[in-house]
This record gives structure tokens, sequence and C-alpha cells, in this order.
């Protein structure tokens, strides 16, 4: 592999043009409380190319709860993940089967959140412990439906040993036909840290996800945890076939508009976050008219325009007028209007 210059972007050149192109170079990982169907089409409206993640939800709810609220979604959203949370190799292969005949372009295991409720429910990174159950889990969503199964998880949890953990569930998985593996590349500490804690504080171990894929050369594997500004992509897309972008992409969602020139060799579908806005509004609009509230998209926006004049009274102006009831594209407009459309300040005002 090589470097390429291309429009302007240095992009990462691969004998394989398939390689270069495949849907898991560049996605954007699933956030519970963010990652719903607004923050989506946002994302999808700064970059054509970048794999889009729901929130997770348990195949139980999938199953017997309100799945167009659950889980419905706006065409515009393609390629979308549904990614599912359970251990019921059963109940997850009708999860799956609802998830694919809903359109979705991949279904996901999650095998690496660590939180209360979903050790609760023995989930989540607890299957780190049950590689044969994840692969059992994994064979029977292979057998009802036609789109990849993806697997998403952590190099261990707690006293796990991450070159034994790792390789014992990339194993099982592949055994069961797995069609790619996102690896976070932390340990999960279910005692003792919180969700947030386990994002942070064990340390990273790029090194290990680079030697799974040196030893699974072909299973497609990305990586997650801690990656960043696009400087820091390239790298990693040397040892690694994608990488995918986690709180980054929320906080600074601008960032996304890197991603098809740098990674894809194509021009970002919008020129900056105002050309963005604008073509949101036909989405707000139709939202608005079946009776949601502005602040369903705004809440989505306040990571817009980091370094702009007036970027502060754009997020004064969002959590004080967008927030209410009855609030509007009037309301939005005028928040924008406070941001300098020139070149980012030294700092915001």
């Amino acid at each position: 592999m090589g470097w390429l210059c291309r429009n302007g972007f240095k992009i990462l050149e691969s004998k394989d043009n398939a390689a270069q192109l495949n849907a898991w170079r560049f996605t954007v990982a699933p956030m519970m409380d963010w990652t719903d169907r607004h923050c989506r089409i946002v994302h999808r409206l700064l970059s054509r190319r970048a794999r889009l993640y729901t929130e997770m939800v348990t195949a139980q709810a999938v199953i017997r709860g309100d799945r167009q609220r659950l889980i419905g979604f706006d065409d515009v959203e393609h390629p979308v993940v549904l990614q599912l949370g359970g251990n019921d190799p059963v109940l997850l292969a009708q999860a799956a089967k609802i998830g694919a005949d809903f359109g979705y372009d991949e279904i996901n295991l999650n095998c690496g959140c660590p939180s209360d409720r979903v050790q609760g429910g023995a989930f989540g990174a607890c299957l780190m412990r049950e590689p044969a159950l994840v692969g059992d889990c994994v064979a029977a969503m292979k057998a009802a439906v036609s789109i990849p199964v993806t697997v998403k998880c952590r190099i261990g949890v707690d006293d796990q040993d991450p070159e034994a953990a790792l390789d014992a569930l990339t194993a099982t998985v592949r055994a069961a036909g797995v069609d790619a593996l996102v690896v976070h590349a932390r340990k999960a500490w279910l005692q003792g840290l919180s969700p947030k804690e386990n994002r942070e504080i064990p340390p990273l171990d790029y090194e290990r996800a680079y030697r799974l894929k040196a030893a699974n050369a072909d299973l497609i594997i990305s990586l997650n945890g801690g990656i960043r500004q696009p400087e820091e992509w390239l790298p990693h897309l040397e040892h690694l076939d994608g990488v995918m972008l986690g709180r980054e992409a929320y906080q600074n969602p601008e960032v996304l508009l890197s991603v098809d020139p740098l990674l894809f060799g194509e021009d970002a579908p919008v020129v900056d976050a105002f050309e963005m806005l604008e073509a949101l509004e036909p989405f707000i609009a139709a939202h608005l008219e079946r009776g949601g509230r502005l602040h369903a998209f705004t809440r989505h926006l306040v990571g817009l325009f980091p370094g702009r004049r007036g970027s502060r009274l754009f997020r004064r102006h969002l959590s004080e007028y967008c927030v209410a009831v009855g609030a509007g594209l009037a309301d939005l407009r005028a928040a924008i209007a406070h941001v300098e459309r020139e070149a980012p300040a030294l700092a915001a005002e």
C-alpha cells in the first residue's frame, strides 16, 4: 500500500481497488442516546460513504416493541446498520430477520457494552466470556438473513488475557460465518468502572488489533476506540480494513466532511456545515409536520462550527429557543445567523 494525492487530499492507495472502497472502511459507532435516526440524517448529509449505526436495541424489544419507533429509519440513511443486543440465538435470529425486512444493510451483534443494564441481561461485553455462545448467535442470525452479520467486541473483560480472549471470540465467529469484526481496542472492566470510565480508563491497545488482522488476513477487521481526527485514520488503515469513529463524530460532526475525500477520493456531499443545514431543512420540516419537535434534530447540532465566531451564541440559541414546544425552522435559522461564514477564527467568541 502507498499514498496517492487526489483532489488535493492524501488518500490510501491499495492494489485492490475493491478493498479501497470496502463497505467497512469508515463507520460511525453506535452510541446510546446519540445515534438516533435524526443524528444519522445529519451524519449522512456530511458523508455519502460513512456506514452508520443505530443505537443498540435488544432483540426482545425489536420482537415485542413498537418497531417503527425503535428501528424505523429514512431511506437517505443507507448504508445503515442495526445493532442488536442479546444472548439468545433464537431471539437474535428473529430480530435480525425483522431488521433485514425493514431494509437494514447489516446486522451487528454488540459484544462490547459494559453497562449495568447489559450486565444484568448477561449480554454485551459479558459475551466476551462466552465465545461459543457468540458463535451460536452469529450462526443463527446468518441462517436467518442474507445481509451481512457482524460483531463489535472488546479485546477482553476484567482479568481475561486479551490475546487468548480475542483469539477465542474471533475463531468462533469466523467459524459461524461472520462477515466483519469491529474491535474496540480496550478491555472492559465489568466491576469497578462506569460505562463512561470504560470508554476512557482502560488503555488502548491498537497493536492487539493489528496482530489479530495479521493472523486473520481474510477477515474484515475494523478498529474502534480513541480515534478522532482525520490524520489518525490513515495510519490505522495500513494495518486494518476500517476505522470506526465514536464521540468525535457526535461532538464535532464536521469532521465527517473529510471522510469521502480522504478515504474514497470523492467530493464531500456539501461544502460546509452551513450547506448541510440547508439540506437538512426538508427533513426537519417533515418531522415537524408529523408532530415532532425541533429539538429532536437540534440537540445533534451543538457540536457544529467549532472555532467560528458566533458559535457560542449559536449554541445558546439552540439551548434557549430551539427546545421550546412549537419551535420551528425560523428558530434554527436565527441560531445559524449568529455564526460568521468566514474561515474559523482562532477562538470562538
